[in-house]
């Protein structure tokens, strides 16, 4: 798939993730390639842009946590107000491509016959 995501995916995906369980910004992007089979891709220079909006817009909670072993780590939960704004646009994912879905499956490329195709040759 050749398609980037657009800010409102991102935020939808990492609400999404958030949801299920409190992740590190790293934990986060790992969720969502395994869960996409390794079809989508976040990078660090979208993801952690976005959890500093969610975390001021009061949709997440971020907090930092110690490790054993190397550097610390923030910790990201979802606030009900998240929860709220994730359920709001899966509905709206969930319509949107209903309607492409609908409207391709109407307009659907038909495959041509080759049999009639057939072409005259003159000499």
């Amino acid at each position: 798939m050749s398609r980037d995501l657009g800010k409102g995916d991102l935020t939808a995906l990492v609400l999404a993730v958030l949801s299920n369980q409190s992740l590190h910004g790293y934990g986060i992007a790992r969720e969502v390639k395994l869960l996409s089979d390794d079809a989508l891709i976040l990078k660090e220079s979208a993801i952690y842009p976005a959890l500093r909006i969610l975390e001021q817009d009061g949709m997440i909670v971020g907090q930092w946590q110690s490790q054993e072993k190397g550097a610390d780590r923030k910790v990201y939960t979802i606030t009900d107000k998240g929860i709220q704004e994730a359920h709001r646009r899966t509905e709206e994912w969930k319509n949107y491509t209903a309607l492409i879905d609908r409207v391709l499956g109407k307009l659907a490329p038909r495959k041509r016959n080759r049999e009639r195709m057939s072409y005259v040759q003159t000499a």
